[in-house]
């Protein structure tokens, strides 16, 4: 099984805790989601996030083929990060962690995501052919979203502690 990796940091003019509020609530995951995936929460995600949350989305990544995704939040330290794992979907393994800390003028928001494609060499070149672009352009527009709905960076650090990299 290949593992790869991909790392994001984006700095936001929010407080920790108006970070903590909008990230920790699953319903907010379809408004920084790409429309085309059509991601929709079906079950879960309506309460306080918890270890051993499980929510349940409906998503068409690719041809509009409907996809479920359940993924389980295993760590929780609020204000500071929560770690959700996929536990049945599109991916072999999924695991995403989502670390918020305090900077100047705001928060910077860090998601590093380990995941893994089922069918062995197919997978492989599946990944470098249209998924590690494709998993870039969600983080893009996730970034896009947030900077349109809580303004762009304070400081003139940002662009210096934004990376999107991919490793494997």
């Amino acid at each position: 099984m290949r593992l790869y990796r991909l790392d994001r940091v984006q700095r936001l003019p929010v407080s920790l805790d108006e970070a903590w509020q909008y990230f920790s609530n699953p319903l907010n995951l379809g408004e920084i989601t790409p429309p085309s995936l059509g991601l929709r929460v079906v079950e879960g995600g309506d309460e306080p996030m918890h270890p051993g949350m499980l929510i349940s989305y409906r998503v068409h990544p690719i041809l509009k083929l409907r996809l479920s995704w359940v993924t389980e939040i295993t760590h929780v330290r609020e204000p500071f990060y929560f770690v959700d794992e996929q536990r049945f979907g599109p991916y072999r393994f999924w695991h995403h962690q989502h670390r918020f800390s305090e900077v100047s003028g705001g928060v910077e928001v860090s998601d590093i995501v380990h995941y893994a494609l089922p069918f062995g060499p197919i997978g492989r070149i599946a990944h470098h052919a249209v998924v590690a672009r494709n998993l870039g352009r969600i983080f893009d527009y996730r970034r896009k979203v947030l900077e349109d709905r809580f303004g762009p960076p304070s400081t003139h650090t940002e662009s210096q502690a934004y990376d999107a990299s991919f490793t494997r």
